[in-house]
């Protein structure tokens, strides 16, 4: 309670202008007190209106006198003795872009609220007679307003409460019987409840769309969910079945794998066979063959005769003529078997994938359709596609800076360190070194630019682009009228509206450019073997094109424009 006591002894003694203590006391008329300094100020500022009070605004006649209240003086200056302080410290002042109180003297408040029949700003303390005094309690309040001197009229310096529905502006009652005489004109109120009705209707008809929108949205939401929902089964189902089929072919692969290892375990096993009693067939001739070589030796016709009468007889050999060596085909014949059934499901699958393919295309929602757009052929693909639209670019004399040089029929620009005799023409470039073609560009068109040295800057611009100026002015890609590529040994970067993009991609000495001009498609690619595209602009081009380029002023910078039919 003690706290709320001192507050309001502060707020007492305090100034409502400054807000703080009051210094040299004044009271006017209606009984408010100010500083003095601060109330001569206030009606300073009025320039030529009557003196009013800032709280109670009420007026007078002429500027009241002002003599110091020493009793009130001496009871601030006791105050400020026992330590009260003026103003509370959470006043908040205005700032950049706040509306500020018109009362305040010196640093201003914040204002809380406009009123819009004082058409004056007020903080929240000027604002409180506005609160306590009965014919201000029935003013308009608003938001802080910086507009409110909209309000007056600057020909008869009065509140703008009439509309003119003939000229559809706010004026004045003097205005209707003056300028506007014999115009529609109503009541600003009444107009305003006219407007509001009618946005009314509008709102109510926005509200509705809105809700219908909303369904709509609900609708297109649900839909998403189910795309999917039926999307993810689908998925997994397919992984399912796919799954299925590896596993399928796994267990053929290895059935497969089983017999050719069981069937080649059997074969060389016969083989083995076959060769070990060849094999011993083999030793057992080799010793009788030594026998008979050592009975042959023997001199003896008797011992000879005895010895031969008592070999044992040959015994039944293998011939080697009932032993027929096949080519060994047998596993050949089982890839060829195997050959043919991967072609066979190959040969499935494409038939099988294509109605595939068909029946997922076929998945659509019923969505309302756009209105088509302008046909446009699609941007090319290949080098071959491009060259369909190719033209010869020839670079216009006339608009040549005098220091680069023409040759090769106008294709070829080089830098040279001497000025060159063109004749004086006012579509010349003079303080930049590049050059215009000569022709128009519209429609579809392709070309490409060679460099030969140094760093060249490739473009497209507009006739009309500034001749003289610097870089911003007239410079391939500073302004709006022209855009362009500069390229060097190691480097891209686009520019357009002096905006610089750095661009990654294969370096290469040619350039190439595609134009549509009606689609708004401008397309540099890197050319070499293969073409890559570096940059794409979609604009809408507002007149013809000229294809430009630009070099450094280095003595044999070039650039030349590549013949492509």
């Amino acid at each position: 309670m003690a706290q709320e006591g001192d507050q309001l002894d502060q707020e007492t003694f305090s100034c409502s202008i400054c807000l703080e203590f009051l210094k040299d006391p004044v009271a006017i008329p209606c009984g408010h007190s100010y500083c003095m300094n601060c109330i001569k100020s206030y009606w300073d500022e009025g320039e030529k209106k009557l003196p009013s009070c800032p709280q109670c605004r009420e007026t007078f006649t002429t500027r009241p006198a002002l003599v110091k209240n020493t009793m009130l003086a001496a009871l601030v200056e006791q105050l400020k003795k026992i330590g009260l302080q003026a103003a509370p410290a959470d006043h908040c002042y205005a700032g950049p872009g706040d509306v500020a109180c018109d009362v305040c003297s010196g640093r201003k408040l914040k204002a809380t609220k406009s009123c819009l029949v004082c058409l004056v700003s007020y903080c929240e303390k000027h604002l409180q007679p506005h609160h306590e005094v009965a014919q201000l309690k029935k003013h308009k309040l608003a938001d802080p307003s910086m507009n409110l001197q909209d309000n007056i009229c600057p020909r008869h310096d009065e509140v703008r409460k009439m509309f003119c529905r003939t000229d559809q502006k706010c004026i004045c009652y003097l205005c209707s019987v003056d300028e506007h005489k014999g115009h529609d004109t109503v009541s600003a109120a009444a107009e305003r409840n006219e407007r509001q009705r009618e946005m009314e209707v509008s709102r109510q008809q926005i509200q509705q769309e809105i809700q219908d929108r909303e369904k709509d949205v609900k609708l297109l939401q649900q839909e998403v969910e189910a795309i999917n929902q039926s999307a993810d089964k689908t998925v997994e189902d397919s992984e399912e079945i796919f799954t299925e089929l590896i596993s399928l072919l796994q267990k053929r692969s290895s059935e497969v794998k089983q017999q050719i290892r069981s069937q080649q375990e059997t074969e060389v096993r016969r083989v083995r066979e076959l060769e070990e009693k060849l094999q011993q067939e083999i030793t057992d001739l080799k010793r009788r063959d030594a026998e008979m070589k050592q009975l042959r030796d023997i001199e003896d016709h008797n011992q000879f005769l005895h010895s031969f009468s008592s070999l044992p007889p040959l015994s039944e050999s293998t011939h080697s003529s009932s032993i027929s060596i096949r080519p060994l085909r047998y596993f050949q014949d089982v890839t060829a078997a195997m050959s043919e059934v991967r072609g066979q499901l190959q040969d499935i699958l494409r038939d099988t994938w294509t109605n595939i393919s068909l029946t997922v295309a076929e998945v659509d929602v019923l969505l309302p359709q756009p209105e088509p757009e302008p046909e446009s052929e699609p941007e090319p693909t290949s080098r071959a596609g491009f060259l369909k639209y190719s033209c010869e670019i020839t670079l216009d004399p006339n608009t040549v800076n005098t220091r680069l040089l023409l040759s090769e029929g106008n294709r070829k620009v080089t830098f040279m360190n001497q000025h060159q005799s063109y004749s004086d023409h006012p579509d010349r470039f003079t303080n930049l070194y590049q050059v215009l073609s000569r022709e128009s560009l519209t429609g579809r068109h392709y070309w490409e630019v060679e460099k030969k040295a140094g760093v060249i800057r490739v473009a497209v611009s507009y006739k009309n682009i500034s001749k003289s100026g610097r870089w911003k002015e007239s410079g391939f890609g500073g302004n709006e009228e022209s855009w362009s590529l500069r390229f060097s040994s190691d480097s891209y970067e686009f520019y357009h509206n002096s905006i610089r993009t750095s661009i990654s991609g294969p370096q290469s000495s040619r350039i190439g450019v595609y134009l549509d001009h009606r689609a708004g498609v401008l397309s540099f690619y890197s050319v070499s073997e293969t073409m890559t595209l570096l940059h794409r602009v979609q604009t809408s081009f507002t007149q013809p094109l000229h294809a430009g380029v630009r070099v450094n002023n280095r003595p044999g910078e070039s650039a030349e424009f590549c013949k492509l039919k």
